[in-house]
C-alpha cells in the first residue's frame, strides 16, 4: 500500500513528470478534494469518501480530457454519495468531460447532460 500523495503522484512521475511538479499537483488536488489532512494517510485508515477523493484525485493528476467513473457511488452512504455529485458536477461546470457508468439513476439525474440507459429491450435512452 502506498499513502496517499504516493498514490497520486507515483503515475506522473512514472511518465517522466518531475517529483517536485508532481507533489505540487498533488498538494493543489488534496486542497481542493478537501484531503489535505490525509496527505501521509494510507488506504487502510480512510473512509469510503476520502478513498473515492483520492481515486478522483489519482486520475486528475494525469491531466485528462475525460474523466471516467465507474459506479462512483457504491458502498457510499447518502452524504458522501451528496459529496461525489457534488464533485462530478463541480468539474462539469470548469468544462471536464466526465463520462459515468452507474446503477444509481438518482445520482446520474443529477448530474447528467445526457444519460444512456443499457439494458434488455428498449431504445437505449
Amino acid at each position: 500500500n502506498l499513502s496517499v500523495m504516493r498514490n497520486i503522484t507515483l503515475a506522473p512521475t512514472l511518465q517522466g513528470v518531475d517529483q517536485k511538479k508532481a507533489d505540487e499537483t498533488a498538494k493543489k488536488l488534496l486542497d481542493r478534494l478537501e484531503l489535505v489532512a490525509q496527505e501521509n494517510a494510507y488506504p487502510y485508515s480512510l473512509s469510503g469518501g476520502q478513498k473515492q477523493r483520492v481515486a478522483i484525485a489519482r486520475a486528475l493528476a494525469l491531466n485528462p480530457q475525460i474523466l471516467l467513473y465507474d459506479e462512483p457511488t457504491s458502498a457510499l452512504d447518502p452524504l458522501l454519495r451528496e459529496n461525489v455529485a457534488a464533485l462530478v458536477n463541480q468539474f462539469k461546470a470548469s468544462g471536464m468531460t466526465q463520462v459515468v457508468v452507474t446503477h444509481d439513476m438518482d445520482f446520474a439525474e443529477s448530474v447528467a447532460d445526457t444519460t444512456y440507459h443499457v439494458g434488455k429491450g428498449g431504445d437505449g435512452q
